[in-house]
């Protein structure tokens, strides 16, 4: 549909005259070569004005019409109107402005679904009314005239207008083709055509522009493009400053690196430097100087350097054979640290940074005494098996620097791929060789200390098991030769001191679990936490923060207070979280009252705290009710039983209280066992037939599980055969067998700790574990009376 040259118009200026004629001194042709009636176009990014020639492209949707319509009229004429934004099925009247500029069409085409055509800008035009306010688009229009002015005033305007110009031009080539443009169709002294020229050649914004094309006034006009010029010299002037500086920069870049080049070449000639490749293979070599490398590693080593040297620097080849060569030459080959076997610092240091755990620290003296007596602490690996927070990873530290060894941690924790203990093969793209090797490359000696945290909750998957991989690793027979697969070379992990951490057993495969010595740490007694608090972590609190112990203080009564009511778990990590609590909202107060001293007492502690957490548990007394004592990962836990006969009617037994499958099975038993021997505990034998028996254990939301409460439920139901009830505090552990046997249970520490927490210092237990009671520390065995029991009848003997 584009339409033929030859259908061009005479161009009009403003006035309506030709301005080529004009300076001719011919006459104008008639300004009613333009029609009164135009169809409109909108135009987003920026209004067009009679100085413009230019291509525009528009979408075929919905302005095809428009075109047809203009073709069908026989005018090669149409209004272009700057509108912000345009909308999918266009925009409504009310949002064109009145003022716009009606342009010549030339070479209309189709292109894809796009029209475009090249528009000639003829003059302005205003809108005195809307035919059609829905595309296509008419309205009806009159062409404004500028009013008279001063000519000598329009003159200087224009003489700065093209000033300003020319001032542009050096700075944007850009600039040269549309003033040649400009020239090649206009005469550059008309005002109106020069002032809207310089005005489409600034980067102003649409509205700017806009205001430009609606303004009649020449001077107003040239006034407000002129400082459009000042705006577009400042922003020309400044692009160009970034641009030198940049262009400084790599140029000075560009000649520092021709430099190093040069520089490069030359030291090579002279041979006073090396390639990349020689300094690698130098750096290597300079590494095992100082180590005792063993034959089968130095022989690997040397064909890894012949392979190296035949290898181009680019190739993928000579990056993995780097990576494999900087391994083997950064482990510690024959580096070991002397270790420190002095018993007295040792033991120093464990009670510097431990309360409590006396056994625990005995037992860790009683193996550095070993190794001080062969002059060698190897072969060895400890496990530490506890509840959260009681100080494990932190022992192990404490180890580490009583022999003056080399310390690193990893945690198994969720590990699932056996590659993290043994390596990748180098076959895989960006493989490393395990954890081990990272552990001896990081310390630089062959004989750290290595913890493996939360061993019990080691993971499986398809990519292997870990926990069988770990076999090798834990074997003091078989780790002085550990194969890992990314070096594919054996290393001597004997000299290495593991010490492995871990908060139950149960999770542990057995195979491994026999390869380690363990040691179990017990949750604390009140004082114990109390002398922590005090020496460990309440001043550890104050340095963290800024504080000096004068500015807030706290007594050990709040310390056993937080203990015993907030933080009541066998370790110390819930309790040295209420004291940041409390240090935290201590420090609000000093920073409203700066200078103040806070004493943290009893009195003021609910308002930091708030209401314990843990009431004063006491036992629960009456006929059928017995407290047991039982043993969780958090530590120990007083568990009172209750049984009551519901009816006389038929026979029964009901279990409640969340109990596991062994703990429903001990409660069978004791009911079967009581039932069956009633004569001998002089009750009712036929008092079991008639009756429904209800035995519950209370706290039921509490899952529980284990054999240790047989005696507990037996007593309860003796207790509520013959009518007796328990006349004073006492509680009691230990496994029941069908014949009355008692056999022995674990935890015995927790759960006298848990007894003593609760005021019961009268405690039953199996015979078999009067070794364990003997063997606690005499702050927690003081005061407690223990009874040990080889049969049931023992037990029945000290209640009733």
């Amino acid at each position: 549909m584009a339409e033929k040259d030859s259908i061009i118009p005479e161009i009009v200026n403003e006035e309506g005259e030709n301005p080529e004629e004009k300076q001719a001194g011919t006459l104008a042709l008639p300004q009613q070569l333009l029609p009164d009636k135009l169809y409109l176009l909108p135009m987003v990014e920026r209004p067009f004005f009679p100085a413009q020639a230019q291509p525009v492209m528009v979408s075929m949707d919905p302005w095809k019409e428009t075109f047809k319509r203009v073709k069908k009229s026989g005018q090669t004429v149409i209004g272009l109107c700057y509108v912000e934004n345009l909308g999918e099925e266009g925009v409504e009247s009310k949002v064109f402005p009145e003022m716009g500029c009606v342009v010549q069409l030339h070479q209309v085409h189709e292109v894809e679904d796009k029209l475009q055509f090249l528009a000639q800008g003829l003059r302005r035009f205003k809108i005195t009314k809307w035919i059609s306010d829905k595309p296509p688009y008419m309205v009806s229009v009159s062409y404004p005239k500028s009013p008279e002015e001063d000519e000598e005033r329009l003159k200087a305007y224009s003489i700065s207008v093209i000033k300003s110009i020319k001032t542009l031009l050096p700075l944007n080539p850009l600039y040269n083709e549309e003033l040649k443009q400009y020239l090649a169709r206009f005469t550059p002294n008309d005002p109106s055509l020069l002032s809207d020229f310089a005005a489409t050649i600034t980067s102003a914004t649409g509205k700017e522009l806009q205001e430009i094309l609606e303004t009649l006034s020449l001077s107003k006009r040239m006034d407000k493009v002129l400082v459009m010029l000042k705006k577009e010299l400042e922003i020309l002037k400044m692009q160009q400053e970034i641009s030198q500086e940049v262009n400084r920069k790599v140029s000075e870049n560009q000649r520092k690196f021709f430099l190093r080049e040069q520089l490069k070449i030359i030291q090579k000639e002279l041979g006073l430097s090396k390639d990349d490749k020689t300094a690698e293979i130098e750096k290597f070599t300079d590494r095992l100087k100082k180590m005792t490398v063993p034959d089968h590693v130095q022989e690997k080593i040397d064909d890894e350097f012949e392979k190296i040297k035949v290898l181009e620097t680019g190739s993928a080849e000579y990056g993995v054979t780097r990576n494999y060569l900087d391994w083997l030459t950064s482990i510690p080959w024959g580096v070991f640290s002397t270790d420190n076997l002095d018993l007295d610092i040792a033991k120093e240091i464990l009670e510097r940074d431990h309360d409590a755990l006396d056994d625990v620290k005995d037992r860790i003296i009683e193996f550095l005494a070993v190794g001080a007596y062969k002059k060698e602490v190897a072969g060895s690996i400890l496990l530490l098996v506890g509840p959260p927070g009681v100080g494990k990873t932190s022992i192990g530290k404490s180890i580490a620097e009583a022999l003056g060894r080399k310390f690193f941690r990893f945690s198994l924790g969720g590990m699932r791929d056996e590659a993290e203990i043994k390596g990748h093969r180098r076959t895989y793209i960006g493989a490393l060789p395990g954890k081990l090797v990272h552990a001896l490359k990081n310390c630089k000696v062959s004989n750290p200390v290595i913890m493996l945290d939360e061993i019990d909750k080691i993971g499986m998957s398809y990519q292997g098991d870990p926990a069988s991989a770990l076999l090798e690793v834990l074997d003091p027979e078989q780790n002085d030769k550990f194969l890992d697969h990314y070096l594919d070379l054996t290393l001597d992990l004997s000299k290495v001191l593991f010490i492995c951490t871990a908060n139950q057993l149960d999770t542990i495969p057995g195979p491994l679990l026999d390869r380690m010595d363990g040691i179990r740490l017990s949750g604390y007694i009140t004082k114990e936490k109390v002398d922590i608090a005090k020496h460990h972590l309440w001043p550890r609190l104050l340095k963290r923060s800024g504080l000096k112990s004068k500015q807030l203080k706290i007594s050990d009564a709040v310390l056993r207070q937080i203990a015993e009511g907030y933080a009541r778990e066998a370790g110390v990590r819930n309790l040295e979280k209420h004291l940041a609590r409390i240090v935290r909202k201590s420090i609000v107060k000093l920073m409203k009252k700066p200078g103040i001293e806070q004493k943290i007492s009893l009195k003021n502690m609910e308002e930091l705290l708030g209401k314990p957490v843990f009431q004063k548990e006491r036992s629960i007394t009456g006929t059928g009710v017995v407290t047991g004592l039982a043993w969780t990962s958090m530590g120990g836990a007083t568990l009172s039983i209750e049984a009551v006969r519901v009816h006389a009617k038929q026979k029964g037994f009901r279990l409640t209280g969340q109990l596991g499958n062994v703990m429903q099975e001990s409660a069978e038993i004791a009911y079967s066992y009581i039932s069956a021997n009633m004569t001998r505990f002089k009750g009712n034998p036929d008092y079991f037939d008639t009756a429904f028996i209800h035995l519950h254990v209370p706290e039921g939301a509490t899952p529980k599980d284990g054999p240790s409460a047989g005696i507990t439920m037996a007593t309860a139901l003796l207790s509520l055969a013959i009518e007796k009830k328990i006349d004073r505090p006492l509680a009691m552990t230990g496994e029941l067998t069908l014949t009355g046997q008692v056999l022995p249970v674990g935890g015995v520490r927790e759960k006298i700790i848990a007894a003593r927490r609760i005021k019961i210092m009268e405690i039953i237990l199996p015979h078999a574990n009067q070794k364990d009671f003997e063997e606690l520390p005499d702050h927690i065995r003081s005061g407690v009376t223990a009874h040990f029991a080889k049969t049931y009848k023992d037990v029945a003997k000290v209640i009733f």
